[in-house]
């Protein structure tokens, strides 16, 4: 995963009912773009974050950098009873 700053940190979430989080990476302090990222979520608030598996970088301009961090691809919903 890479990043620059000003792109967006996007978080995926496992729970039906809670939305997805998102934020702005202010800082990088890996080397070359890699984790971790400081990133401020709205409301004002910073955090450092490891990205997990969950997580894909947005890049701010379209077409920038995309092939590095891949792309993730819709979620499926089970419907099949027990699932």
């Amino acid at each position: 995963m890479h990043a620059r700053v000003g792109d967006r940190l996007h978080i995926h979430t496992n729970q039906t009912a809670a939305p997805d989080t998102y934020g702005q990476i202010i800082e990088t302090r890996g080397a070359d773009g890699a984790p971790p990222y400081l990133v401020e979520f709205p409301g004002g608030h910073t955090r450092l974050v490891f990205p997990g598996p969950d997580a894909v970088v947005e890049p701010t301009q379209p077409g920038s950098h995309t092939a590095a961090h891949g792309t993730r691809r819709g979620r499926h919903l089970h419907t099949r009873t027990g699932w």
